[in-house]
């Protein structure tokens, strides 16, 4: 009789069992959900994909196309996070700066990566990954004009900037305080108003400071004002959305890129020069691009497939050598276009200097043989910065350079560090401590920047004259770039 009893005893507690641990389950599903097992929508469905979709615009500071493909600040910095998902980046070039953030909105694209600040009014909109640069607002205008010392000196001035960026914000908070402050809003860029400025169609400008600093390369005569507005913070933008998956792995890439030195070299890469103060003569460069370059760039060309070289490469040295005249003569003896030292001409055999056939190609043997003796763990566009020192100075005092970095606790396979300890070879405090002596580093550090400059300047005027020519003929994207 005591059986059925026990017997409903266990069912009873088999039925609790089974309560308890679809509760438990319910429990952890979410938490189950949230963990990087089961990946939350917007990452899997970039990853299922295949491709990251980026807003984008075109711009030095941003992206821009040259012959072997697209570059830019931007763009190496979102190719790696989409290596980093393992997939294939697509950008969405959009026409206005204006149109970028309700593009993405509208959920045009995944994320947009725009040279974008990250401002208080826009937190309502979008969300921002953690911020990859600092910048300021900068008051612009041409050198030889009236230099505003104020924002109260901007009244009755004639200023034009981009619609829809953070300039107008500024602006309207500046008007709170100065009623009688006026300005027009225009469907241009930044580079676009800075050139304006440059050719004395406008007054004043305003533009961040890396957009300036790249301009002014090739711009000298642009000077800055004042700054209108404390550091503020480049960041790219993702929509507002409950799923912050897609928001969290950029944020780790980030991290990751910033921990590693990487982002660092990057920001060096491609506004290491514009610190420098290396400037170009637009307006020479531009004629000498045009008039002078054709000459060569078949020679450039062939040099460059002989030797493995980009022949834009080569021409940038050949042009901060030489500015492309095959008849330069330096007061110590170096000639022709690639400017070779006698001794160097005798050693790759080269017979007449001034043949600029003779000089491109031992130049680029010259330079393939410094990339070869740069030590191996000295990787990407450090190798070639350091070739173009080595190219300059010798490379034994490149080594000193190193070696003097490597003292100081700085990294010696790193053209960021090395750059700052070259310039102490020219002190005796410091090249009486290295192996080969005294040097004037401060020159190598100078050709580095400027062959940067130059080489930048090319691939950017070369892009426009192609956008200009295809405009005019449908075939004309056929045609030799210079």
């Amino acid at each position: 009789m005591d059986r059925p009893a026990l017997n409903h005893s266990a069912a009873k507690f088999h039925l609790a069992c089974q309560i308890g641990r679809l509760a438990l389950l319910a429990l952890l599903i979410p938490a189950l959900l949230s963990c990087s097992f089961f990946e939350n929508n917007k990452l899997r469905a970039v990853k299922s994909a295949g491709e990251l979709v980026v807003l984008t615009r075109l711009s030095p500071t941003t992206y821009y196309a040259t012959p072997d493909g697209p570059a830019g600040f931007e763009y190496d910095l979102v190719r790696g996070f989409a290596d980093y998902l393992g997939v294939k980046p697509r950008f969405i070039i959009a026409e206005k700066f204006s149109d970028i953030l309700p593009r993405l909105i509208k959920g045009e694209a995944n994320m947009a990566a725009a040279g974008i600040t990250d401002t208080e009014s826009r937190r309502k909109l979008i969300r921002f990954a953690p911020s990859y640069q600092e910048i300021s607002q900068q008051v612009i205008y041409r050198l030889g004009n009236n230099r505003p010392a104020s924002a109260q000196e901007l009244i009755g001035r004639q200023i034009e900037v981009p619609a829809g960026t953070s300039y107008v914000e500024r602006l309207n908070e500046l008007k709170q305080e100065y009623p009688e402050l006026k300005w027009n809003e225009v469907d241009k860029d930044s580079e676009q108003l800075l050139q304006a400025v440059w050719e004395g169609l406008l007054e004043i400008s305003i533009a961040d400071s890396n957009v300036v600093a790249i301009n002014r390369q090739y711009f000298p005569e642009l000077q800055v004002a004042f700054t209108i507005q404390k550091p503020q913070s480049l960041a790219w933008a993702f929509p507002l959305s409950e799923d912050n998956s897609l928001y969290e792995a950029a944020t780790k890439y980030l991290e990751k890129k910033r921990a590693s030195g990487e982002l660092a070299q990057l920001i060096d890469r491609y506004y290491g020069p514009a610190s420098q103060s290396n400037f170009i003569n637009i307006s020479v460069y531009k004629v000498r691009l045009r008039n002078r370059l054709p000459q060569y760039q078949l020679m450039f060309e062939k040099a460059g497939k002989d030797f493995n070289l980009d022949w834009r490469l080569l021409a940038a040295i050949g042009y901060q050598e030489s500015y492309w005249d095959p008849l330069a003569t330096s007061p110590t003896g170096v000639r022709g276009l690639m400017m070779l030292t006698k001794e160097t001409a005798e050693e790759l055999e080269i017979i007449d200097r001034l043949d600029p056939t003779q000089s491109i190609d031992g130049g680029a043997r010259y330079f393939s043989g410094l990339l070869e003796r740069i030590p191996i763990g000295i990787t990407g566009p450090d190798r070639i910065w350091m070739a173009l020192a080595a190219y300059n100075i010798g490379i034994s005092h490149l080594e000193d350079a190193r070696i003097l970095a490597q003292k100081k606790g700085r990294d010696p396979n790193k053209w960021s560090d090395v750059k700052d300890s070259l310039p102490l070879l020219a002190e005796e405090k410091w090249f009486s401590k290295t192996k080969y002596g005294y040097a004037r580093g401060y020159e190598a550090v100078g050709f580095v920047n400027g062959v940067r400059v130059s080489l930048t300047a090319c691939a950017l005027i070369m892009t426009c004259w192609c956008k200009a020519m295809k405009k005019k003929k449908p075939n004309a994207g056929r045609r030799r770039w210079a």
